[in-house]
């Protein structure tokens, strides 16, 4: 029920969303479109691992294989999800046909099955990953130098088009599985795909 005083004018349920409200959530969910613990590790071993840009045969392999291990961790985590079993602890499984995996027993975890979006989420992460890992200077100049030069435009446009791609499809089918290396949610908050 609302009341007379609002204090900060929060939305009560009688209150309907305005399209600046649905845009902020929808804005709010791109924090789930990459693993954050996987971008971190990223971020942190490729300028070791490449010897910052300065690769010899050893670093391409070790880089190389940052890059693969790392958009498997993207890719696999969008098919992980947590949900709050009966006694309030928070668990993690990994989505399936039929639902979550490994499953408490008694609990109905049928909600958390498997969807057509989460394909699509995996998908788009794995693109915005290889974007991001292939397209690092690092990177580049490890596996590719000459292309810092002679495509320094596609270098440049190529991340804000993926991104914006990315960025709409998570703005309209926002993605509500909290899974491995995802933000965590409220307890209170349902997971499990919004997709169809």
């Amino acid at each position: 029920m609302p009341t007379s005083t609002n204090p900060g004018n929060l939305i009560t349920p009688s209150q309907p969303k305005t399209a600046s409200q649905s845009a902020y959530e929808g804005l709010g969910s791109l924090v789930h479109l990459l693993p954050t613990g996987t971008v971190f590790l990223f971020q942190f071993l490729n300028p070791l691992l490449s010897n910052n840009g300065k690769c010899l045969p050893v670093n391409k392999a070790m880089s190389g294989a940052l890059i693969a291990f790392c958009s498997f961790t993207c890719f696999f985590s969008s098919f992980t999800d947590s949900y709050i079993d009966s006694r309030g602890v928070k668990r993690y499984g990994i989505t399936s046909i039929t639902g979550m995996w490994p499953g408490a027993d008694g609990e109905d975890l049928s909600a958390y099955k498997l969807r057509i979006g989460d394909f699509v989420h995996a998908f788009l992460c794995l693109c915005v990953f290889a974007v991001l890992a292939l397209l690092d200077s690092n990177s580049v100049n490890c596996f590719y130098p000459s292309f810092m030069s002679t495509q320094k435009t596609l270098i440049i446009a190529l991340p804000a088009v993926i991104g914006s791609i990315a960025s709409t499809v998570f703005v309209l089918f926002p993605n509500q599985r909290h899974g491995i290396g995802y933000p965590s949610s409220t307890p209170d908050q349902q997971s499990g795909s919004s997709w169809a």
